[in-house]
């Protein structure tokens, strides 16, 4: 009897295991915007509120570990790097520098995403500085100037990469070609050009002799993190240089997308890049879509044009269905649905080529909502640029 409640124990450990997931760093664990986590059959009308916390204005979205919640915003010219607790909302420590506003069309504040990656926080400002801190209490492990150190160009927009951690390196879409800090020490490994940079974060892709992919401003260019080595590029031009969603990838496929329209490129081992269809007609501004089966879900337009929701076929490039009503907001996946921030309302329908049929609509916020939401460990995180963030808990 003993042996058939130890596997039952296990069995539902194992179940349980797969209900709840850390999202610990920018588009989650395996960088693609989808979570392992379930989105129930059945859904209340309304989920219900956790709670709320004023984080600073800002665009970054949250990272999660285990109780331990990272985002961050700017209140009167300061940045703040908060640490909450993920299921009360609760303050647990909070980190602070000089940072400008720098509102440009739209309120400002930082743009990335804190990285949780073994018992540290990296963190990088629009203005360049890159820190890393304590998870336990938020002391400073490290901190660089990276604008001060090495004359960077900004871009336009100034910076908005989070931190990929590889191996030793802290890898930053800063530079044309990037950059690559030690994880120790913050000391600088190798930074191939100062000349302006994308907007999107560094993405893993092992191909034609390159590890990673950089969404830079003039090109997508696929680099060795060992010595940051541009093995291959594709010229992607876009309006004002704005190379910010990142990339997709599929096996040795990547689909790329700016305001210039979409890219489905496919990279030999001897990195030729071979353009396998564009679509003119599918424009990715900020953020990536996300890829469920054979299609991808994504928000198409700019700030200033009409949006869509769009169901796209990853084989042709041919949209499936679209739905209009849409900003600039931003969407995950878990599972089989896909989760959307838009407008201040969130929206979950079950990811299908056959037509959008939602499953929750629900609005939680007021004014401008371009960030990501991010489902960890069965609860639902949003944010507004003024710095509302909310916390919303599924069923169990």
């Amino acid at each position: 009897m003993k042996s058939v409640f130890g596997i039952l124990g296990v069995t539902l450990f194992a179940a349980l295991s797969i209900q709840a997931e850390d999202w610990p760093n920018w588009r989650g664990p395996n960088f693609d915007g989808r979570s392992k986590e379930k989105i129930p059959d059945e859904l209340p009308s309304e989920l219900p509120v956790a709670w709320r916390a004023q984080v600073g204005i800002g665009f970054s979205t949250v990272s999660v570990m285990g109780n331990r919640l990272l985002t961050m915003g700017n209140i009167d010219g300061v940045d703040w790097v908060f640490c909450l607790d993920s299921k009360s909302g609760k303050e647990i420590w909070k980190h602070s520098y000089a940072c400008e506003l720098d509102p440009r069309y739209y309120e400002g504040g930082p743009s990335a995403t804190p990285t949780i990656h073994e018992g540290s926080v990296y963190t990088l400002s629009r203005k360049g500085h890159a820190f890393r801190l304590s998870l336990e209490n938020g002391e400073v492990e490290w901190s660089r100037d990276l604008i001060k150190d090495h004359q960077l160009e900004l871009p336009e927009w100034s910076f908005a990469s989070s931190a990929f951690l590889d191996k030793e390196k802290v890898l930053l879409n800063a530079g044309r070609g990037g950059i690559a800090l030690d994880r120790k020490t913050g000391k600088t490994l190798w930074l191939p050009s100062t000349e302006s940079s994308g907007y999107a974060t560094v993405v893993p892709f092992s191909r034609g002799g390159a590890s990673h992919l950089l969404f830079s401003a003039k090109a997508l260019i696929g680099f060795s993190a060992e010595d940051g080595k541009a093995h291959w590029e594709f010229s992607v031009k876009s309006s004002r240089d704005v190379n910010a969603a990142d990339p997709l990838v599929f096996d040795n496929r990547i689909m790329v997308s700016s305001s210039g329209g979409t890219y489905l490129l496919e990279v030999s081992e001897k990195g030729e890049v071979t353009e396998l269809w564009k679509q003119p007609d599918l424009k990715w501004y900020f953020n990536a879509g996300v890829k469920i089966a054979d299609h991808v879900y994504s928000i198409h337009g700019t700030t200033h044009r009409p949006t869509e929701l769009i169901c796209t076929e990853v084989e042709t490039g041919k949209t499936v269905w679209s739905e209009e009503g849409f900003g600039s907001g931003a969407l995950m996946a878990a599972g089989d649905a896909v989760i959307i921030f838009d407008n201040g309302k969130l929206t979950v329908f079950r990811a299908s080529p056959e037509k959008y049929d939602p499953i929750l609509s629900q609005k939680l916020l007021d004014g401008k909502c371009w960030t990501v939401p991010v489902l960890a460990n069965g609860m639902i995180y949003c944010r507004s640029a003024e710095g509302e963030l909310v916390a919303v808990s599924l069923p169990k």
